[in-house]
């Protein structure tokens, strides 16, 4: 099978600013990859790029065998994306904003569907409470109900349990799990490097608008000598020159 996400050589530049310089990564059908580095390295860039928010300055970028640039609408049907900085519409309920979500994706048994969803982030009690009211929690378990209403093939979640405790974040990170079982390709965004371990199958470390390690997190670490994945994190952020030119696409 052919990756669900292929980025070719994408960049974006502002100006004179480099955001992001000349990346390659592919996530496979089944397979969780993190994406990771500190604020600013680009990370939000690339997710923006393949949801075709941000137009890149260069390269490709491929969806389920459908290049975003020729065809944005078919490409961007076949995805889905949570994240901390976009919450539903505050004045409209959970079923409401899930319907109104649905209907844009033409979800196919849109009632049923969400009453799976509501089932299984347990939002029951709040169907019809309006997403405004609910707790930063609350509002996060309805922005991945939403990710995952039009059942995409590639599902983009950044930082999707930040606002979750323990307990609800390890019930969400089963459900993501399960989830891409089910052939689908995650990009996941976190700064909860235990969270990522559990979770991912392979990550990427971005360092001013490049892809620096690439790898299994459990085994990672110790390759460039360090104990934990926050240590090569904390590496990264601070002396990424040491580990400049380690990755190769």
């Amino acid at each position: 099978m052919p990756p669900v996400l292929s980025v070719s050589d994408v960049g974006k530049t502002y100006g004179n600013t480099v955001a992001v310089d000349g990346i390659s990564f592919a996530v496979e059908a089944g397979e969780i990859v993190g994406l990771l580095g500190p604020n600013g390295a680009g990370k939000t860039t690339t997710i923006n790029m393949v949801l075709g928010v941000l137009i890149p300055s260069s390269g490709s970028i491929v969806i389920d065998g459908i290049d975003i640039s020729k065809h944005r609408s078919q490409a961007l049907s076949r995805t889905n994306f949570a994240a901390v900085y976009a919450p539903l519409p505050g004045n409209l309920t959970v079923v409401q904003n899930l319907r109104v979500f649905g209907m844009l994706y033409r979800v196919k048994e849109l009632s049923k569907r969400i009453e799976e969803l509501l089932v299984q982030f347990d939002l029951l009690p709040f169907r019809n409470s309006k997403c405004g009211v609910l707790s930063s929690g609350e509002q996060t378990r309805v922005c991945l109900a939403k990710a995952m209403l039009n059942r995409p093939q590639l599902l983009l979640l950044d930082e999707p349990t930040a606002s979750i405790d323990p307990s609800k974040a390890q019930e969400i990170r089963a459900h993501v799990r399960r989830f891409a079982e089910g052939n689908v390709g995650i990009l996941w965004t976190s700064h909860n490097m235990q969270e990522v371990e559990e979770v991912c199958d392979r990550v990427l470390f971005m360092s001013k608008g490049k892809i620096l390690l690439a790898g299994n997190p459990k085994t990672l670490p110790r390759e460039h000598g360090k104990e934990t994945l926050e240590e090569l994190f904390i590496a990264v952020a601070r002396e990424p020159l040491t580990l400049k030119g380690t990755y190769a696409a």
